[in-house]
């Protein structure tokens, strides 16, 4: 990673919990050019939640999903538990609510989306949204 991300958010349509096997998805997004994978990487297309081709990419070795990319799309997102470290990270959104599972509650202070939102909406100002989360003790 070259840049910092755009935007984290959580995923609850029915596309990402079965590949988290998990009640949502994570998605750490960026911009392609910030982002360049080492070693020989597999990959497959699916269609998401959207109704849009996503190009996965797995690591050739173990098989993890590291990212995805909708087709046509300039940002790639990363599967942030591939990090070293993401005890970072804070959601900016929460996405495809209208699939959260009935007993996990939203996250305080968090945009809530039902469906898909525009994808503009979720970008971040990454160092303002860190320091007002530092602050708040998250």
């Amino acid at each position: 990673m070259s840049g910092a991300p755009l935007t984290f958010y959580l995923c609850h349509c029915a596309s990402c919990q079965r590949q988290s096997g998990s009640a949502f998805g994570e998605s750490l997004m960026f911009s392609c050019e910030d982002l360049t994978l080492d070693g020989t990487p597999q990959e497959r297309w699916t269609v998401g939640g959207s109704g849009v081709p996503i190009r996965q990419v797995f690591c050739g070795t173990c098989g993890v999903r590291l990212t995805h990319q909708r087709k046509d799309s300039p940002v790639l997102v990363v599967k942030p538990g591939t990090l070293d470290d993401p005890s970072w990270l804070f959601p900016a959104a929460e996405i495809f609510t209208a699939s959260r599972q009935p007993w996990l509650s939203p996250l305080p202070g968090v945009a809530q989306y039902s469906g898909s939102p525009d994808m503009e909406r979720l970008k971040v100002d990454w160092a303002r949204w860190l320091a007002g989360h530092e602050e708040a003790g998250r």
